[in-house]
């Protein structure tokens, strides 16, 4: 049994607070870019791991920076004057008992795969420069593969909670909506670089969406806005049919827009994403291991992706304590909100944090000492199954952004 502190939490639930603040960056975001890029990398190379040497070896990938390219978007197609670059760093064994791991084509080839795959418009070959600046890593932290034991490479806190309240899940469902391949078939004239930030005030919930336009589907400045206008009510009309407690949903799109400035006041790319020409990325700054950035949450700044699952606790714990937080709030009765910390210290086991606390909002009438004994076995066994969670990491079946 792991001892765990268990207390009631003395704040209201977030979804009954006055206000929540919410954003979701989607796919196309440069900061999204770069987490999902260097996590993908990341799976390729637990793959390429396993069958050279019959398990995952060490790596660290989670520092990447995407320098914006250049562009000039037109009405009807604009011009690329240079591709974006997108730097790969960080940490990686390359040989193995003089076996060479071959980290440069693994990388290339899988942001190959990745961008053609999930950004419709921008071709690798021709609009991205990838620069890889991997390493090797330290002696210590790579001996920690060859334990018979694996232990946490590091001494670090992660934070998660569940449910996801109603503004979470409106702000999260929209960027969804916008890049679902159902809405693109019918959209082509909108990239995936989209980004949903919600304000709840009391019972109404107001959404800016920022929504990158492809100009080569823009004929004249009436066409986009024609475009933006039922855009707009299309989404609004999507969230509104899913509301449950709250009365309201105001949506609002690109509200930098001006009619009355031409080319200067619409939001038109080249190719669906400002990381063409517009704005920079990096790993960590987008979205939490659960889909959102929820300002009235507690959370962690520790970036997730691209960090190595096997021992790397910044990413299996902060992925392990929304987990933890979920299946007790779905399986324990009497609970409004749980929030789970985990703390590690480097060099003790996966399976035996060095903190572990739950904090509750507890419905009316329940009380602590009746939800202990279940969340304690819930616990218990999470962290004794750790190794489930860390596999499912090395195959990439649990996102990460």
């Amino acid at each position: 049994m792991r001892p765990i502190s268990l207390v009631a939490r003395p704040q209201l639930p977030a979804s009954v607070r006055e206000m929540e603040l919410v954003e979701r960056k989607g796919l196309g975001h440069p900061d999204t870019i770069c987490d999902a890029l260097m996590e993908s990398i990341s799976v390729a190379l637990c793959a390429a791991y396993v069958e050279v040497c019959g398990r995952v070896l060490h790596h660290n990938l989670d520092k990447s920076l995407l320098v914006a390219g250049q562009t000039s978007p037109q009405p009807g197609g604009g011009t690329i004057e240079a591709p974006m670059r997108i730097i790969c760093g960080d940490r990686a064994v390359g040989a193995w008992q003089g076996t060479k791991i071959p980290l440069g084509e693994i990388v290339e080839a899988t942001a190959v795969d990745w961008f053609r795959q999930h950004l419709r418009y921008v071709d690798p070959q021709r609009h991205v420069v990838l620069q890889n600046e991997i390493r090797p890593g330290s002696p210590e932290l790579v001996d920690i593969f060859a334990r018979d034991t694996l232990t946490a490479n590091d001494t670090s806190a992660a934070v998660g909670f569940a449910p996801l309240s109603e503004t979470e899940q409106l702000v999260l469902a929209a960027e969804r909506y916008l890049n679902s391949p159902e809405f693109k078939a019918r959209h082509p004239e909108t990239g995936e670089d989209v980004k949903a930030m919600g304000i709840r005030r009391g019972r109404a919930l107001q959404l800016t969406v920022a929504v990158a336009f492809v100009d080569r589907f823009i004929t004249t400045p009436k066409s986009y806005f024609d475009l933006k206008a039922g855009l707009t009510q299309e989404l609004n009309d999507h969230l509104s049919a899913r509301l449950q407690h709250l009365d309201r949903v105001e949506v609002q799109v690109n509200t930098l827009d001006d009619p009355t400035r031409g080319l200067g006041g619409m939001y038109l790319t080249v190719l669906g994403t400002s990381a063409e020409g517009a704005d920079g990325g990096e790993v960590g700054r987008g979205n939490r291991v659960n889909g959102v950035i929820s300002l009235n949450r507690p959370m962690t700044l520790e970036a997730a992706a691209g960090k190595n699952p096997v021992s790397h606790v910044g990413k299996i714990y902060n992925v392990l304590s929304h987990q933890l937080a979920s299946r007790i709030y779905t399986s324990v009765p009497g609970l409004h909100e749980v929030y789970v910390w985990l703390c590690s210290q480097i060099g003790r086991p996966l399976d035996d944090p060095w903190s572990v606390s739950v904090e509750l909002a507890l419905a009316s009438g329940a009380r602590l000492e009746e939800v202990e004994a279940p969340i304690q076995t819930i616990v218990d066994d999470e962290l004794q199954n750790v190794n489930r969670l860390v596999e499912r990491l090395c195959r990439g079946e649990i996102p990460i952004c």
